[in-house]
C-alpha cells in the first residue's frame, strides 16, 4: 500500500503512536445507477473508493483525485453525504490512525473502472441490490450517500454532554 510522502515523514517521528488523519470517500454513480467499488489490497475487502486527505488539499479534490487514482474514473462531486469518525485502526506494521471521513456523493463523468494503482485488487460497477459484502464503516458511508435523504449525516452527543453538563442558555 503507497503510503503519502507527507505521512512516511510523520510517522518517522511520531512511530506507531495513533494519528487523527482526514479521510474522503467517493460514493460514485454512473449513469445507470451503478455504484464503483474497489477490493482493496490491504484488506481484500470491497469498499466505496477513499483515501487520505493531503496536506492543504479541498476534500472534494481529494475524493476527485482518489478515485482517479485508484479506479481510472473521473467524478464529479455532488454533495457531502456524511461526515463521521471511524475507530481506531491498527495496520499490520503496528501504526495505528483514525480518521475524519468526509464522503462524497459523485457522478462518473468520464474514464473506464479499471486497477489503476497498487491500492486495488479488483475494480467494478454494482448494482445497488447486488452489492458485494463490505465492512461496517463503507456499508454506512454508502447508505448515507444512497439514502436520497438531501441532508449531511453526522453524529452529535447534545450540548450536556459536549459542554459537560454546563447550561450555556
Amino acid at each position: 500500500m503507497a503510503i503519502p510522502e507527507f505521512l512516511r515523514e510523520l510517522r518517522s517521528v511520531v512511530g506507531t503512536r495513533p494519528l487523527w488523519l482526514c479521510g474522503v470517500s467517493a460514493v460514485v454513480l454512473d449513469d445507470r445507477g451503478r455504484v464503483l467499488l474497489g477490493r482493496r489490497a490491504d484488506t481484500g475487502r470491497w469498499s466505496v473508493i477513499s483515501g487520505i486527505l493531503d496536506p492543504g488539499e479541498e476534500p472534494a479534490d481529494g475524493a476527485v483525485r482518489e478515485c482517479w487514482e485508484e479506479t481510472g474514473v473521473a467524478a464529479v462531486p455532488e454533495r457531502i453525504t456524511s461526515v463521521t469518525v471511524s475507530r481506531m485502526l491498527e495496520y499490520p506494521n503496528g501504526d495505528r490512525s483514525q480518521y475524519v471521513e468526509i464522503t462524497f456523493r459523485c457522478r462518473a463523468v468520464g474514464g473506464e473502472a479499471r486497477v489503476n494503482d497498487d491500492e486495488s485488487l479488483e475494480v467494478g460497477w454494482f448494482e445497488t441490490d447486488a452489492l458485494p459484502e463490505l465492512g461496517e464503516s463503507a456499508t454506512r458511508r454508502l447508505k448515507h450517500a444512497l439514502s436520497g435523504d438531501q441532508e449531511t449525516y453526522f453524529s452529535f452527543s447534545g450540548l450536556t454532554e459536549v459542554l459537560g453538563g454546563e447550561q450555556p442558555y
